[in-house]
């Protein structure tokens, strides 16, 4: 018995079961371990940062590239180039993506489709949360807009995943549909006069040397009618089988009817524009 009790007694006091060399691998061991998590937590962060802000920028980015458009249809040759730059985010274009339908008198008279520039960030990098859907300007859901200030074209924010293009937060610009009336009286008569302004963008080359978006107006054409008693404004979606349809757009109708005054003479403005991604060096 006491040679057991000596035995233990031995055991116990031997400081050699854990040397201090293991104990400063473990340690070590263990700081590598939180700095290794430390790093990782701090690039993911700042990661994000970096294309939350790259989002933020591109929002002013796309508002401009909106006034240009409507700055560029209208003059024949006009052409203006607006750089960008993002590190996570591409500019792409998809077309057809808008129809528009004009009918005077509940006859069909013309139509024309359009194409839709986007800006996408990966949701892996950025998103808001799936359905996500904020109109930038204008704030009214409609592809008619009425007034010397309105714009020709929708932005919008938009994150919808999965796509069949991939999972992406969008910034989009959607050319829409100004309309203008004024009266005029000469000679005892007055004349009422409906006046719609409609760019069209098609793309043009697509090498992508750089990050820049050139505009190009190409033609510019009128439709006018008279003896107008009824003017209706239809949409409808060519690439919906991809998933850019009225759930994408979130226009408020798909159909605007505009009140005229019997006799009244509609002309309808449309200005082609040509669009090249990355053209410019």
């Amino acid at each position: 018995m006491k040679a057991g009790r000596h035995i233990t007694s031995n055991f116990r006091k031997d400081k050699r079961a854990i040397t201090p060399a293991i104990s400063t691998v473990i340690l070590t061991s263990a700081v590598i371990v939180m700095i290794l998590v430390t790093v990782t937590f701090a690039n993911n962060y700042l990661s994000q940062r970096i294309a939350q802000n790259e989002f933020s920028a591109m929002q002013q980015f796309m508002q401009t590239i909106g006034l240009q458009l409507d700055d560029v249809a209208w003059t024949i040759g006009r052409t203006q180039t607006v750089r960008y730059a993002s590190t996570y985010g591409q500019v792409n274009f998809e077309s057809p993506a808008l129809n528009y339908t004009i009918y005077v008198n509940n006859v069909a008279v013309a139509n024309f489709s359009t194409g839709v520039l986007f800006f996408n960030m990966p949701t892996s990098r950025y998103n808001i949360g799936n359905g996500y859907t904020t109109r930038v300007f204008p704030t009214t859901p409609s592809f008619l807009q009425q007034g010397t200030s309105a714009p020709v074209d929708q932005v919008f924010i938009i994150e919808i995943v999965p796509m069949k293009d991939g999972n992406y937060i969008r910034i989009v610009v959607a050319p829409s549909i100004r309309m203008l009336n004024s009266t005029i009286t000469s000679g005892g008569t007055t004349q009422n006069y409906y006046n719609f302004y409609l760019p069209i963008l098609n793309l043009g080359s697509a090498p992508r040397l750089s990050q820049t978006v050139t505009l190009e107006s190409i033609a510019s054409n009128a439709l006018t009618e008279g003896s107008v008693t009824a003017v209706k404004v239809t949409v409808d979606f060519p690439s919906a089988g991809l998933g850019f349809d009225n759930s994408f757009f979130n226009f408020a109708h798909l159909e605007e009817d505009v009140s005229v005054p019997s006799g009244s003479i509609l002309q309808f403005y449309t200005g082609n524009v040509k669009l090249s991604l990355g053209a410019q060096g």
